[in-house]
């Protein structure tokens, strides 16, 4: 079988650990890698056997990769990106594709001129829970969507924080949970939900000793008129999911893994106005759902992305949809910082002053020991 030759930009935790799904995939060989950090590359390159670069540009211009993975911190996505496309370089990103909404549309732009496949580390997206969710979505069965809501609570330590120079810092990571703990749940509730019209956040740092936002909440607005909530934090324990997506002819409920579809015999419109019963409702039918059985995790993303290069498979998560979430991220910390309701599509030249604002304040951090280590939950 013909495949791949991936490299990978960046190897803290998360980049290390996608050098064992690459290697695990029979599309793709990994050809070589790169990192600021000369130990490390020493160290991976004598362990996997490929070349090493502490300069990324010269590992995009050394002919030895098809594609890259680029999991360096956020700010250098897009800008990492971007060399490697205009090389013609096939580009799957760690997410978010970038901080800033103006540098996502650069991003998924160049992409589109130059060609190239484009993804986005979305591996929740590859959940049998979200193919049937979004299969019984595009097929009509919720009707109209009425009312949309996330509940997705995070926990960091301090020492999590504490374990690097650029985390939770304006200036190295571009924001705090929303940013970084986030994406993956904003990405899926996009997905099912879609991307609200207007949104009137509120964010705060109530635990840590961190410059960024380890808690958001909003109020969402959509354009056929439904209403939505979203909230999101790193101080609660234990960590759970409540997401809901609510029709005329439907809802969905995902919590803390489980589907459940409920379906209904007449639409709330329809039996609104057409019972003559005074304290009547709609029947409720709990549907049994049959998950699909498929692959999941980060090398499913990869297997996705190598096999849309070879013969152009359907991606899972196209790095364009990558820009929703930085969209509906921008606009809760442009929100919550002005404390005001704020439009989707936001005005990309008021965040990018606000960002520039945020990064000037952005205090040195110092660390005893920078911590290269995955989080274990994330691995799958």
């Amino acid at each position: 079988m013909k495949k791949v030759r991936m490299g990978v930009i960046g190897l803290g935790g998360m980049g290390q650990s996608h050098l064992e799904s690459i290697k695990d995939t029979p599309e793709a060989q990994l050809t070589a890698v790169s990192d600021i950090d000369p130990n490390v590359t020493k160290k991976i390159s004598e362990e996997y056997n490929v070349p090493s670069f502490t300069n990324y540009e010269r590992f995009l211009e050394s002919k030895l990769v098809d594609a890259v993975l680029i999991a360096t911190p956020h700010y250098f996505h897009p800008e990492i990106g971007i060399k490697a496309m205009k090389r013609g370089i096939h580009c799957l990103s760690e997410k978010p594709i970038a901080v800033s909404v103006s540098d996502a549309d650069r991003f998924v732009e160049e992409a589109q001129k130059s060609n190239v496949v484009f993804a986005v580390m979305y591996q929740q997206r590859a959940l049998p829970q979200m193919r049937l969710a979004r299969q019984l979505i595009k097929s009509g069965r919720l009707g109209q969507i009425r009312r949309t809501s996330m509940i997705e609570p995070n926990y960091r330590t301090q020492a999590y924080y504490d374990s690097a120079t650029w985390r939770a810092t304006w200036k190295g990571e571009g924001g705090g949970v929303l940013i970084n703990q986030a994406p993956h749940g904003i990405d899926l509730f996009l997905l099912l939900g879609g991307l609200p019209s207007r949104v009137t956040a509120k964010i705060r740092t109530r635990l840590h000793k961190i410059e960024v936002e380890d808690e958001a909440c909003a109020l969402l607005e959509y354009p056929n008129g439904a209403w939505g909530y979203y909230y999101t934090t790193t101080n609660e324990v234990p960590v759970t999911t409540l997401m809901e997506i609510s029709g005329d002819k439907g809802k969905l409920v995902y919590q803390n893994g489980s589907l459940k579809f409920y379906s209904l015999k007449n639409s709330i419109p329809e039996f609104t106005f057409s019972s003559k019963d005074m304290w009547a409702a709609p029947e409720v039918i709990e549907e049994k759902l049959e998950l699909p059985q498929c692959e999941t995790g980060h090398k499913e993303i990869i297997r996705n992305f190598c096999r849309s290069i070879l013969f152009k498979e359907e991606l899972i998560a196209p790095g364009e949809e990558g820009l929703w979430s930085v969209e509906f991220i921008n606009a809760l910390i442009l929100s919550g910082k002005k404390n005001k309701p704020v439009d989707i599509p936001i005005d990309r030249q008021e965040y990018e002053e606000l960002l520039s604002g945020l990064k000037k304040t952005s205090r040195e951090k110092k660390v005893k020991e920078t911590k290269r280590i995955t989080d274990p939950h994330h691995l799958k």
